[in-house]
């Protein structure tokens, strides 16, 4: 059975392996604070049905309360441990989906597949309010493959330890603004993470969707250009692995194991 990966714009990734799909980090919003979608159309209706949600860590971009509320009700919801008790409004959530807390090392089976979580080197707060660090993770959904969505994170020692061989690998090569700060990655780093990785494919993510209002001048290359340059990076570093550089709301099918 194939393994299809479709991109949705910024973190919100749906994997289909073995008949179940897996929704990353939903954002069914056109404006989120400042930020205004720029690229692409909103993910389709289908994606609100989904086998099982699951959370990076609790930045709004991310952990977004609304469009949570647009899943179907009783969706499993991964979520990293202790962000009910950091963010309200996902308590709220707790009775029409299916919250469940993980931690890395955690295995939740769904489907046909097995949501393995992983750890993720990136500030967990729920910004800007609020003392509580909870842990970002990434997540290797186990199926005919073996597909890490490394959420946000920077590029970090165990990254290769801890998420074990993968057949494909979504990677954060950009951000929603003119610069990157700690806990992130930019294409070179990326690529550094794909070298150590080895994946057979690779598909960048969290790039060219959302981009400040008023800023549509300010250094654009920082919104354009970072699927681009992770591809030239990664043929450099990591010349092996098939990388992917979809549009919004593309898709690639992949073999799976032998």
């Amino acid at each position: 059975m194939p393994v299809d990966i479709t991109w949705w714009g910024h973190a919100t990734v749906t994997i289909r392996d073995s008949g179940t799909s897996v929704l990353t980090d939903p954002l069914f919003t056109r404006r989120l604070a400042h930020l205004r979608r720029r690229r692409g159309a909103l993910p389709s209706s289908g994606t609100r049905t989904p086998d099982a949600a699951v959370i990076s860590h609790l930045h709004a971009d991310h952990l977004h309360i609304r469009s949570l509320a647009r899943l179907a009700p009783g969706t499993p919801l991964l979520v990293p441990r202790g962000a009910c008790r950091a963010v309200p409004g996902l308590r709220r959530l707790a009775g029409r989906l299916d919250v469940c807390e993980v931690s890395a090392g955690d295995r939740v089976p769904v489907g046909r597949v097995t949501v393995r979580a992983v750890p993720a080197e990136h500030d967990g707060r729920r910004l800007p309010f609020g003392p509580s660090r909870v842990p970002a993770l990434g997540y290797v959904v186990e199926g005919e493959a073996r597909t890490y969505y490394a959420g946000d994170t920077d590029l970090f020692e165990a990254m290769e330890r801890e998420t074990g061989p993968v057949d494909m690998a979504l990677l954060p090569v950009g951000g929603w603004g003119p610069g990157l700060g700690h806990g992130h990655m930019d294409p070179g780093r990326a690529a550094e993470a794909l070298a150590r990785l080895r994946p057979r494919d690779a598909v960048p993510v969290h790039y060219g969707t959302y981009w400040p209002l008023g800023m549509t001048c300010v250094r654009p290359h920082e919104f354009h250009s970072p699927g681009d340059e992770f591809v030239r990076q990664a043929a450099r570093l990591a010349p092996g692995v098939r990388v992917h550089r979809l549009e919004h709301g593309g898709s690639v099918r992949l073999g799976v194991r032998g």
